[in-house]
């Protein structure tokens, strides 16, 4: 039961991540001691923990203490960005005392903010052409939480393309309902504003995904660029479609 209650909070506290940049300052902790004082910037922040961008490396599970103002934590690196792609430098913190974070006054200030997937041009020229419907998709085993008004679900990445995902859950989400997406995949966060298009095999869901959280979008394009590598194969081939109890729908969300 509270392994339940707080995988449940930590959904809920991933929803709430909203993209911030703010100074703060950290140092390694360690049975020595702390270390040497860097300097860091968020690229995110939540109640419990932040993303943080710097110059030194370090490895998941290291002790770190970070300041912002007088205010300070210890925390625990619990993700570090691959240093061959362009989350290099970038790591993730969990605060692991009671206690408020360094930035909890930033962030009782801040909005979450975001930003249309496609803008107006890319929508034209997806309208245009079958580039959007061809995008490649994934399969993948990843992690999904949907939170429309009140409720709130826990799903499965099943497959996945720029444009949209196939979601499968004990319970459905109606076709045209717009929701909340926090999409986990390898170890990676990605909020999105996504709307049901179809269900399929009574527990799938095709979504099309409406709009990204602000600073989220390197992020996507990571999680594509890993498993770009894997065997791909596109929406729009007959095998998926014949399997669909909406075929147009799948055109729509396919990407």
């Amino acid at each position: 039961m509270n392994e339940a209650i707080q995988t449940l909070d930590d959904s809920l506290e991933a929803s709430r991540i909203v993209h911030l940049a703010i100074p703060v300052r950290w140092s390694l902790v360690s049975e020595d001691g702390r270390g040497p004082v860097e300097m860091a910037c968020t690229y995110d922040i939540h109640p419990r923990g932040a993303r943080l961008c710097g110059m030194r490396e370090v490895n998941v599970g290291d002790l770190v203490q970070v300041e912002r103002g007088r205010n300070r934590a210890l925390c625990q690196v619990v993700w570090t960005g691959d240093r061959n792609s362009a989350l290099r430098g970038q790591f993730s913190v969990q605060c692991i005392e009671g206690g408020k974070a360094p930035w909890d006054d930033d962030l009782k200030q801040a909005q979450e903010d975001y930003l249309p997937l496609l803008d107006a041009a890319q929508k034209k020229l997806s309208r245009g052409n079958d580039n959007r419907r061809r995008r490649p998709r994934y399969f993948v085993q990843g992690k999904a939480d949907l939170i429309e008004g009140p409720q709130h679900m826990e799903g499965i990445v099943q497959q996945l393309s720029e444009f949209g995902a196939r979601i499968d859950a004990n319970e459905l989400l109606k076709p045209g309902t717009d929701f909340n997406l926090m999409l986990n995949i390898l170890d990676v966060n990605v909020g999105l504003k996504a709307q049901v298009k179809y269900h399929m095999d009574n527990r799938g869901m095709g979504v099309e995904f409406q709009e990204i959280r602000r600073g989220d979008r390197p992020l996507l394009d990571y999680v594509l660029n890993r498993l770009r590598a894997r065997k791909v194969e596109e929406f729009g081939k007959v095998e998926v479609v014949g399997s669909l109890t909406n075929p147009a729908a799948l055109a729509a969300v396919a990407g």
